[in-house]
């Protein structure tokens, strides 16, 4: 009898132990988009353990041809991939890919559309269920839809950007890098780099279609190249990352509809002279931080946002431990920042400080050649 109760208690404690040590609630687990020519599959799933800040492997979540950048339906059941394949001519034919998500994180693709243009490079999709692709090489923006049950639709509208930049072999032509719904608003905000300029839409309710804003443009300075954007969570400021001028501008949404720039600053040191582009940018969660990653200098620069005077102070760099970030982001409360290096094939995790804005170093991880990180 008393071997017999040892046995259970010792049976106990060893359960006990074990579920303990399972990830659980303190696991937030993010896909990742990655390029497939160098030893990737498709999209993988990681997690993050919110109490140690380590890293760790889900594997594969699906089988797919370069599904690079990632969004994310607002119910959590779907997961749109930016396809950068080409055909047997070596000429783009870029999809948006629909994806449904099952109850394990697991992917099953729905269907695939054109996505009206060449190089798409970014997707995005608003609570409406509309999504947006941006066409890279094509110098368009897209506009599709979701179906119910979940179907992606072909496209519904489009726009094609004219003109060109002074950087003559990066800007000879349109080149739209990425595109946002604004949150709560109805304008649409397109950031092409070829021409220096935001393009501004709304959406029209009667045909599904893109219209071009009352205020239809924001102007950048010459060369500045806008690549992705942030709003602040007080809905009255837009940032611009800036690739190719290596720079944040700072632009007012003014309450009668219209716009005006009110700084641009550089994300570099003073004293750093070699190349570099900017890449992505991000708010924290409360809008008192910006981040901006620098792909050359390899670091996230790290700006205070004054609100009240509508600017942004340079604060420091965090070096992102390994070669091109190309994307980053922060986990839904901004406890974490984590960066994807696309050319050292590793995922870096930083515990973020609310009160002052700075990162520490918490883990790594190999993956090949991440492209976009998106957390469940």
């Amino acid at each position: 009898m008393i071997k017999c109760l040892f046995i259970f208690m010792f049976l106990v404690v060893s359960c006990t132990t074990f579920a303990q040590n399972i990830p659980g609630k303190n696991i937030l687990h993010f896909y990742v988009g990655t390029y497939t020519d160098s030893g990737s599959e498709g999209i993988y799933r990681f997690g993050l353990d919110m109490q140690s800040g380590k890293l760790h492997s889900n594997g594969l979540a699906v089988l797919s041809e370069n599904p690079s950048y990632l969004a994310m339906s607002k119910d959590g059941k779907n997961l749109l991939a930016v396809r950068e394949t080409k055909d047997e001519n070596n000429h783009s034919n870029g999809y948006i890919e629909l994806f449904k998500i099952d109850e394990t994180g697991n992917l099953t693709s729905v269907n695939k559309v054109a996505s009206g243009g060449t190089h798409p490079c970014h997707v995005a999709v608003n609570e409406d269920g509309l999504v947006l692709a941006s066409n890279y090489t094509g110098g368009n923006v897209a506009l599709m839809r979701i179906e119910p049950p979940g179907e992606l639709s072909e496209v519904l509208s489009a726009d094609q950007h004219t003109g060109h930049g002074p950087v003559a072999n990066r800007q000879e032509k349109p080149h739209v890098h990425s595109a946002i719904f604004e949150p709560k608003g109805k304008r649409i905000f397109v950031a092409d780099l070829g021409i220096d300029q935001i393009k501004v839409y709304t959406i029209d309710k009667a045909t599904t279609t893109l219209k071009p804003n009352k205020y239809p443009e924001i102007k950048l300075p010459p060369g500045s190249g806008p690549r992705h954007m942030a709003i602040h969570p007080n809905g009255k400021l837009l940032f611009v990352a800036n690739e190719l001028g290596c720079n944040v501008s700072v632009v007012q949404l003014l309450d009668n509809g219209a716009f005006k720039v009110v700084e641009t600053v550089s994300t570099l040191p003073t004293d750093f002279t070699k190349p570099n582009t900017c890449a992505d940018i991000h708010l924290s969660p409360e809008g008192n931080f910006l981040y901006v990653s620098n792909r050359g200098m390899n670091s996230i620069a790290i700006f205070a946002v004054n609100e009240k005077e509508q600017k942004v102070k340079l604060l420091g760099h965090e070096d992102t431990k390994g070669e091109a970030p190309r994307n980053f982001t922060l986990t839904p409360q901004g406890d974490f920042l984590l960066v994807a290096n696309q050319n050292t094939d590793n995922i870096v995790a930083f515990k973020r400080n609310a009160e002052t804005g700075l990162l520490s170093y918490t883990d790594q991880i190999n993956a090949f050649k991440p492209v976009c990180l998106l957390f469940k």
